[in-house]
């Protein structure tokens, strides 16, 4: 049987896979907006695309836009146009779960955006994808680590009724990280914003996967929210159907169990490594572990 972390080292290669031998990535093409590169684009989404010649241009190895959609709304209206024809068509299952959210297309998170894009389709092209996650703990006297974690709602799109963070958002074009981060503990959680606000930015986590769906670059922005002993999130918006409170060490056990939702496993694992609970010395997958949640997007 294998160990906790040989379970924790498959799970961090299953979110990296699209870096691994065998992957898609030498046959994908590169999606290009304005020049910069924004996405990879796999040989059967590319020849769908091509039936839309007005929209789409195939170049070598690349796919970027026909002339004359050479701004950032003539590329989004465009683009939504052909996403809506496949959604009726039923081509990808993807568009199945349409969300009526845009994400704003850009090389790297610092740049302005290139284009807005509806994210059910955001796999389709391979594009970035950011989130917003917290981990809401405590600490006892006794300087003892104890997680509140989340159950995801039987009725989302996707991994339901897993165990999730506390609170997680995707970062919709427009909204702002800490924004988001404070919106989501409130929706979701429904953690004041006063104290919401006490949360801690402390890095990211980002990771490359792909599955029938589509590839997917994603960072998440991680926060750590200490909670006064005393408090308890409630179910805000639907999106949650209960709250546990658990030791630290219960909940390390769980991070490798299929209950717990892949992205937000390693959002809790890059906790407990940043809290000490996992260390070098004890730890022979120590450096994987570190390397498999900073990959490079």
């Amino acid at each position: 049987m294998a160990s906790w972390s040989e379970k924790m080292l498959q799970l961090l290669r299953r979110m990296n896979n699209f870096h691994l031998p065998g992957s898609s990535l030498e046959s994908c093409l590169r999606f290009k907006v304005a020049g910069e590169q924004v996405g990879w684009i796999s040989p059967k989404v590319a020849s769908i695309l091509g039936r839309f010649p007005a929209v789409f241009r195939p170049y070598g190895s690349t796919i970027t836009f026909s002339s004359g959609l050479d701004t950032f709304e003539s590329r989004s209206v465009a683009v939504d146009e052909v996403l809506h024809e496949l959604r009726r068509e039923a081509t990808f299952t993807c568009l199945i779960g349409w969300r009526d959210e845009q994400y704003a297309v850009m090389p790297r998170y610092c740049d302005p955006p290139l284009m807005y894009m509806e994210r059910a389709a955001t796999s389709l092209f391979g594009v970035k994808r950011y989130g917003v996650h917290i981990n809401g703990y405590t600490r006892d006297s006794s300087g003892n680590l104890n997680m509140w974690l989340a159950r995801r709602s039987l009725t989302k799109q996707t991994y339901p009724g897993r165990l999730d963070n506390m609170a997680a958002g995707g970062l919709a074009a427009g909204c702002s990280v800490r924004h988001t981060m404070v919106k989501e503990c409130e929706e979701e959680a429904c953690i004041p914003p006063g104290l919401a606000e006490q949360a801690r930015p402390v890095g990211t986590v980002s990771y490359t996967y792909e599955d029938d769906e589509g590839i997917f670059p994603e960072c998440q922005f991680v926060f750590d929210l200490e909670l006064p002993l005393n408090f308890q999130p409630h179910i805000g918006d639907g999106e949650v159907q209960a709250f546990y409170y658990y030791p630290i060490e219960k909940v390390k056990d769980l991070l490798v169990s299929e209950e717990f939702k892949p992205n937000c496993a390693m959002v809790v694992l890059d906790f407990l490594i940043r809290h000490a609970i996992i260390e070098p010395d004890s730890e022979p997958y120590y450096h994987e572990f570190v390397a498999g949640l900073h990959r490079s997007l």
